[in-house]
C-alpha cells in the first residue's frame, strides 16, 4: 500500500514536470517567433515618410527618367525581351506617387495626397503619351507579341503580387537602413511600366483601324489600376500596423474635414478594389473549373476527338469544336454534368456551344489522306528532279577538271586539280578561309623575267598569329609536295 502511494506521487511528480517543461517550451517558442516576425522596433518613421515624399514630386530629371523607361520598356515589349522589359521596371519612378497616395491615407495627410495624385497622373499621361507615339510611328512595332498580350487581361495572381509584393516593399522602407534589392524586387514583379506601355500599345493599334487594340488598351490600364490600388493598400496597412504618428493640423476643424475627406476618398478607393479582387478571384475559380472539366469530362473518354476549347467568361459560354460526330444526346449529357456537378458551381450558369458536330469523320479524314499523298507524290518527284540536276552538274563539273588538266599536260606543265587541293587543304586547315593559286611574273632588276608560284590564304579572324605562322609553315611545304614544285610563295589576305 505505501509502495503504491510513493508510486502515486512519483507520476503526479513526472505530470508537473512535463507540464512544466511544457508550458516552458511553449514560452520560449512565442519569444523566439515575436523576436523572428517584430519589426516594430526597427521602424524609422521620420526618415520613412520623408523618403516617401521625396520620391512623390515629378520634374526635371525624373521625367526625363520615365520617358526614357518608357520607350525602354516599349522596346522590348516590341522585341519580346523579358530581360530589356525588367531593365524598364528598375528604372521607372513610378512607384513614389504610389507610395505617397498610400501613406497620405494611413497619416491623414492631405497635401501629400493632392502631391501624389496630380504626380501619377502626370506621369500616367506621359507615359500613354510616350509609348503611343512609339507603337504607332516606329515601323514594325504594332505586331502582337507575347510580353504584350500577357498584360492585357489580368488574373487573380496579379492582385496577389501587387499586394504582397507592396507590403515587401513598405516593410523593407520602413527599416532603418532600406533594403534596396527588395525595392528592385518589388519593382520587378509589380511591373507599373509594362501595363502602360501596353495601353498605349492598344491606343495606338486602335487608332490604326483595328478595334482589338481598345479592348487591350483597357486590359493593360485594369492591370495597372490593380497594381496601384494594392500597392497603395499594403502602403495604408504597414503603416497603420507600425503606428504612424497622424499629420497635426493647427485648425481642429481643418483636421476634422481633412479626415472626413480622407475616410471618403478611402472608402471609394477600397470599393474598386474588394470588386476587383472578387471578380479576378471569381474568374480565376472558372479557369480553373473548365480546365479541370475539359480533363476529367472530354479528355478522359476516348471517344471524344477535342480539337480546341475556349471559355468566354463575359459571354457565359464554352467553345467546345470535336473532330469526331457528336449528337444532340450527348451534347445535352455534356451540358447536364456541367450544370449539377458540384466541381463546377462557378460554371453552372454557363452554357455549352459544340462547333462541328455534323462533321463527316470518316469522308473528312479518307479526303485529307487522298490530299496529302497527293502532295507527298509530287514532293517526291520534285526531290527526284532535282537529284537528276545534281548528278548533271557534278558530272559537267568533273569533265571540265579532266580537260583542263589534260590540256594543261598537252602543254607540258605540271598541274593537279585544284579543286582537289582546295578540299584537301580546308580538310587539314579548318581555319582558312579562302585559298588561290596563280602563277606570277616578276622582275627584280626590270631586265630578267621571273616566273613565281603564289598561294594567296585567306585565315579566320578569329585565330590569332601565333597560330597562323606555324600553320603556313606547314601549308607551303604540303602544297609544295602534292603540285610537284620547288618553290612556293605564300600570300596572306586580310
Amino acid at each position: 500500500m505505501e509502495e503504491d502511494i510513493i508510486k502515486n506521487d512519483s507520476t503526479n511528480e513526472s505530470k508537473k514536470n512535463i507540464q512544466k517543461d511544457a508550458k516552458g517550451l511553449a514560452v520560449n517558442l512565442k519569444n523566439y517567433l515575436k523576436e523572428l516576425l517584430d519589426f516594430r522596433d526597427d521602424t524609422d518613421h521620420e526618415a520613412t515618410i520623408n523618403a516617401i515624399k521625396a520620391d512623390i514630386p515629378f520634374k526635371g530629371a525624373t521625367a526625363w527618367i520615365l520617358i526614357f523607361a518608357v520607350f525602354v520598356a516599349s522596346i522590348g515589349l516590341n522585341a519580346d525581351s523579358t530581360a530589356v522589359v525588367i531593365g524598364a521596371m528598375l528604372i521607372s519612378p513610378l512607384m513614389g506617387p504610389i507610395l505617397g497616395i498610400g501613406s497620405a491615407f494611413a497619416i491623414n495627410d492631405i497635401e501629400i495626397f493632392k502631391k501624389s495624385a496630380v504626380s501619377l497622373a502626370t506621369m500616367i499621361v506621359l507615359s500613354l503619351l510616350a509609348s503611343f507615339v512609339y507603337f504607332y510611328f516606329f515601323p514594325g512595332a504594332g505586331e502582337d507579341t507575347s510580353e504584350l498580350l500577357g498584360r492585357t487581361k489580368p488574373d487573380i495572381r496579379d492582385v496577389l503580387i501587387a499586394f504582397f509584393g507592396g507590403l515587401a516593399l513598405m516593410v523593407a522602407r520602413t527599416k532603418k537602413g532600406t533594403v534596396a534589392s527588395v525595392i528592385f524586387g518589388v519593382a520587378i514583379a509589380t511591373a507599373l511600366m509594362p501595363p502602360l506601355c501596353t495601353a498605349g500599345f492598344g491606343l495606338a493599334k486602335g487608332f490604326s483601324g483595328e478595334t482589338i487594340g481598345f479592348t487591350y488598351a483597357l486590359g493593360a490600364m485594369f492591370l495597372f489600376t490593380i497594381n496601384t490600388i494594392f500597392i497603395a493598400l499594403a502602403t495604408f496597412i504597414v503603416l497603420k500596423l507600425l503606428s504612424f504618428p497622424m499629420h497635426k493640423y493647427a485648425n481642429a476643424a481643418r483636421r476634422k474635414r481633412h479626415t472626413t475627406v480622407a475616410t471618403i476618398v478611402g472608402i471609394a478607393v477600397m470599393i474598386p478594389a474588394v470588386y476587383t479582387f472578387i471578380n479576378a478571384l471569381n474568374e480565376s475559380r472558372m479557369n480553373s473549373q473548365f480546365k479541370n472539366y475539359i480533363k476529367t469530362e472530354i479528355k478522359s473518354n476516348p471517344k471524344y476527338q477535342l480539337i480546341d476549347k475556349n471559355l468566354d467568361i463575359d459571354a457565359k459560354k464554352i467553345s467546345l469544336n470535336f473532330f469526331n460526330e457528336i449528337s444532340e444526346a450527348e451534347e445535352n449529357m455534356l451540358q447536364n454534368q456541367l450544370t449539377n456537378d458540384p466541381r463546377y458551381v462557378n460554371l453552372k450558369d454557363v452554357k455549352i456551344e459544340v462547333k462541328g458536330s455534323d462533321t463527316k469523320s470518316f469522308a473528312l479524314i479518307t479526303t485529307a489522306y487522298k490530299e496529302k499523298r497527293e502532295e507527298l507524290q509530287e514532293s517526291k518527284n520534285i526531290i527526284a528532279g532535282l537529284q537528276k540536276q545534281i548528278t548533271d552538274l557534278q558530272e559537267t563539273i568533273s569533265s571540265l577538271n579532266q580537260r583542263i588538266e589534260q590540256d594543261a599536260s598537252n602543254k607540258n606543265q605540271k598541274v593537279v586539280a585544284f579543286s582537289r587541293i582546295a578540299k584537301d587543304a580546308k580538310i587539314r586547315y579548318n581555319d582558312i578561309q579562302e585559298i588561290g593559286f596563280a602563277s606570277v611574273l616578276l622582275s627584280k632588276d626590270f631586265i630578267k623575267i621571273d616566273t613565281i608560284p603564289i598561294a594567296t590564304i585567306k585565315w579566320s579572324l578569329q585565330t590569332p598569329d601565333s597560330i597562323i605562322a606555324p600553320k603556313e609553315r606547314e601549308l607551303r611545304t604540303w602544297l609544295q609536295k602534292e603540285m610537284g614544285l620547288d618553290t612556293l610563295f605564300i600570300k596572306r589576305e586580310n
